[in-house]
């Protein structure tokens, strides 16, 4: 049974709740925070495009690209007999429900990390919660869960009303600090209990009522008749609470409370208490990496993270082959749209462009846009990328009309300025070169997939090899669009 729930919320409940959606209507969500889950679960909602709009969502972020990755190559899905290196043959394995909660809670930590609180309190908070999400991944991990990016987002938000508070309502917070009376001050403050505030802002959001549920806080010894998934994850994450709570100081006095932790709900999570505290020292592990500002994370040791951008030949050919053995693989079953995304993402990473975009052609507008794009800043140029597909003297119409792949190695020179469209130049004027690889079936384009080098390349040019893979990938993809086309001609003569 859930203990909170029978804490009915008083008289001040709905005031506190107005000023706090007030608050984050004047400061905006924490922060941005709303405008990421939108876009996931839009993502793990949609039904046409669902592995497409996954696999976009998922390669906007460097982050969780490689957490993605990582993931399909584990263990756990090892089953599958083969190495991934794409996200879009990732997103076919694994499926978007688990690549979802693993970009929820990606993109909640990414929030919190980048957010600047007015107290020092705020941001503690959101560390812990970081900390329990790294807490659970490493449980649900060792308890063979299906899903613990599920478990990861669950755990997480149990501290989302507590984070709320401290976030946007740090003067109610302060005197519940000074009241020292623990949950009581705080619902004689706000009308309502931490957990409370947590799930109406969860609900304020419109997370998925499994993450909703998930939430509650669950004492030791609760389990009973019935008890499920849900009540699973709701476990997991209060105990996972309880456990950052108990590192944060990384003391002695911790290490024997996470014991007593572990001890009390292990028969709740179904692993034994030695297994918890096993996981829980391997999360503290990767906290001490990861997170800035806990005092078991020690700053001044922290490593610098800072990469310098080179060119890679070696290695990124290899990236090139492989992209195309996985395509190759994949081209029987899969859709126009899931081999032009591993297409991309080939490329991208092969050949470390700055920026790739794919581009296709709406016959019925008679235009050319951009559906996906990597690299710096590409996903907020998607909307200025359109041209018309009537014919102009530039570069791309050229490339489009040849139907071969064509290198830019000098777009800065003057001299070539007449050659390039004014959308380029409104657009993608700082590429020093670039790629152009045409999509044409029956003679006709059906798009195109753009790659370019900034500054940071100044010396850029593509062997024979390199040409010969980024024709495989382009073959590739027009296999699967011609058959699309084939289908979709046979039914309109049906």
């Amino acid at each position: 049974m859930n203990q909170t729930a029978t804490i009915e919320r008083s008289a001040r409940a709905e005031p506190t709740l107005s000023l706090l959606w007030e608050r984050i209507r004047r400061r905006g969500d924490m922060p941005g925070f709303t405008r990421a889950i939108n876009a996931i679960l839009a993502s793990m909602r949609g039904e046409d495009e669902r592995d497409f709009s996954m696999t976009q969502t998922v390669l906007t972020d460097p982050v969780l690209t490689q957490k993605v990755l990582r993931l399909a190559n584990s263990p756990m899905y090892s089953a599958f007999g083969q190495r991934i290196t794409t996200v879009s043959k990732a997103v076919l394995v694994l499926g978007t429900e688990a690549i979802g909660h693993l970009a929820l809670g990606l993109k909640l930590i990414e929030e919190l990390a980048k957010s600047s609180p007015d107290s020092l309190q705020a941001q503690v908070e959101m560390e812990k919660a970081v900390l329990a999400g790294m807490v659970a991944q490493q449980v649900a991990a060792s308890a063979a869960s299906r899903d613990p990016e599920e478990a990861v987002v669950c755990s997480i938000l149990h501290s989302l009303g507590r984070m709320m508070v401290t976030f946007y309502l740090p003067e109610h917070w302060e005197r519940i600090v000074q009241s020292g009376a623990g949950e009581s001050a705080v619902h004689a403050e706000l009308g309502l209990t931490l957990e409370q505030i947590g799930r109406a802002t969860a609900e304020h959001w419109g997370l998925p009522r499994n993450l909703v549920a998930g939430m509650r806080r669950v004492q030791p010894g609760e389990r009973c008749e019935g008890f499920g998934h849900d009540d699973w994850l709701a476990a997991l994450g209060t105990m996972s609470s309880q456990c950052a709570d108990s590192l944060w100081n990384g003391d002695e006095a911790g290490v024997e409370q996470i014991k007593a932790i572990a001890a009390g709900f292990a028969p709740l999570i179904g692993i034994t208490p030695d297994s918890i505290v096993s996981a829980v020292d391997k999360a503290k592990e990767e906290a001490i990496a990861d997170l800035s500002i806990a005092p078991l994370a020690n700053p001044p040791e922290k490593r610098a993270r800072a990469a310098a951008a080179t060119r890679m030949r070696e290695a990124g050919n290899r990236v090139l082959l492989e992209g195309v053995a996985e395509m190759r693989e994949a081209v029987a079953g899969a859709t126009p749209g899931q081999m032009m995304s591993m297409a991309i993402e080939t490329a991208y990473h092969g050949l470390s462009f700055t920026r790739a975009f794919g581009f296709l052609r709406n016959r019925r507008d008679g235009r050319y846009g951009a559906r996906i794009g990597l690299g710096d800043g590409a996903k907020a140029m998607l909307p200025e990328l359109v041209f018309d597909d009537a014919y102009e003297a530039n570069v791309f119409f050229a490339a489009l009309g040849s139907d071969r792949v064509i290198f830019i190695e000098n777009a800065q020179d003057p001299k070539f300025a007449s050659k390039l469209p004014d959308w380029w130049k409104g657009a993608l004027q700082d590429a020093r070169c670039f790629v152009v690889i045409p999509l044409c079936t029956n003679g006709e384009p059906v798009g195109f997939i753009y790659g370019d080098w900034d500054d940071r390349f100044p010396s850029v040019y593509l062997s024979q090899t390199e040409f010969g893979l980024l024709n495989d990938l382009r073959a590739l993809v027009v296999r699967t669009v011609e058959r699309r086309q084939q289908v979709e001609l046979a039914a309109g003569r049906a």
